[in-house]
């Protein structure tokens, strides 16, 4: 089909038709579906959050909210050990990136990045115009340290990681992250950290003493918000400073009055917080114990979710014939990983369900050859 915008080719800029953008999830509307494609948080955000977001509803919603966020901005550092000077604020983990790529990552040459994971970074390098140089992942689909030694010094725009990393869920040694800001110290090094609260290791404690360093976090996983869109950057002075001078060229209120009374109440309530990151954990290692009992290879996971493939089955025909019994896995027809699927943990109930349904898919009859072909052609998807 055409799009809209070739009708009209003078009237658009030239590099939005060059733009191939990011593709999220499916969000279906589904009877009795277990979603299991998206990462969320299977249980509610705390009571305490519905509770500040209901009475910021009541007053001030005629007025803007606080432009520099500092009361959430103060909670934040204040649960981490850090000055309100360290943090910055915006809506959803996304935009906190696609500002970091805009105000570190443009000299010219190329930024590194791992060849399998979040592919929203090629999606902002594009947007941006910045070369995007990937480094592969080994055999073991973990992250090769001393392969971004090459281009080190000004010869690279900087190094953007996700750790743990996505889709694998392997995460990376503090000592590792230690070496990239060793390899690269005129550049900053950006770690996304969307799912280090399911068992990674943050680098939030290197702060202190690496001015490279920019660690990017998000209130959608292990906060339960992902409705709420809430993200965060930590890091020295001069980072977050930069990073103002561009949030406040684009958007002075990035944050409504409910989203930030929301996170507040959500940095606060630390308990529910760690009840529920654990029974997210303790989920998984069942789900990886069941998965492996039906022959999977599942890989280590520090994060929400598992990467799986089997030896038998095509991963593609996998999730397809899950969708047909409401039950959502993520699959991406990718080179290294198009044998693979990434399956979010959920409650243990959801985790049954799925267990229940690919058990069942497996007793069937193998599909015919045209069947096998039409899941292989499924379209493409990014992580």
């Amino acid at each position: 089909m055409q799009a809209n915008s070739d009708l009209f080719p003078s009237l658009i800029s030239p590099v939005v038709t060059r733009l191939v953008p990011y593709v999220p999830g499916e969000q279906p509307r589904i009877d009795k579906l277990v979603k299991l494609n998206t990462n969320e948080n299977p249980y509610p955000p705390s009571a305490r959050v519905i509770a500040a977001i209901g009475a910021a509803a009541q007053q001030g919603l005629q007025l803007y909210p606080d432009p520099e966020s500092i009361v959430l901005r103060q909670a934040i550092a204040a649960r981490h050990g850090l000055a309100v000077e360290q943090v910055f604020v915006g809506n959803g983990s996304d935009e906190v990136l696609a500002q970091a790529f805009f105000a570190f990552f443009q000299h010219g040459c190329p930024l590194l990045m791992p060849d399998i994971s979040y592919s929203f970074y090629q999606v902002f390098c594009r947007l941006y115009d910045i070369p995007a140089e990937t480094v592969p992942l080994t055999d073991e689909m973990e992250l090769d340290v001393a392969a971004y030694a090459r281009g080190a010094g000004d010869s690279v725009a900087g190094v953007v990681i996700a750790n743990p990393n996505a889709p694998t869920g392997i995460g990376l040694p503090l000592q590792e992250v230690k070496q990239l800001l060793l390899l690269h110290p005129n550049r900053v090094v950006l770690v996304d950290e969307a799912y280090v609260d399911f068992g990674g290791h943050s680098a939030l404690a290197l702060i202190a003493h690496n001015p490279n360093l920019l660690v990017v976090h998000t209130f959608s996983k292990s906060r339960s918000l992902a409705g709420l869109r809430v993200g965060f950057a930590c890091g020295q002075a001069h980072l977050i400073e930069a990073l103002g001078r561009v949030k406040n060229s684009f958007n002075s209120f990035p944050l409504d009055r409910l989203a930030s009374a929301g996170a507040v109440a959500a940095i606060e309530d630390h308990a529910y917080f760690e009840q529920t990151r654990h029974a997210v954990m303790s989920a998984r290692e069942g789900l990886v114990l069941a998965l492996e009992d039906l022959g999977f290879k599942v890989l280590p996971s520090q994060a929400n979710f598992v990467f799986v493939r089997h030896p038998d089955h095509d991963a593609a025909g996998l999730a397809a014939s899950l969708r047909q019994r409401a039950v959502l896995v993520r699959h991406f027809k990718l080179p290294r990983i198009e044998q693979y699927l990434r399956i979010s943990v959920g409650t243990p109930a959801q985790c049954t369900r799925l267990v229940r349904e690919l058990d069942d898919i497996f007793h069937l009859p193998p599909p015919s050859p045209k069947e096998r072909e039409r899941h292989t052609r499924a379209p493409p998807g990014p992580p």
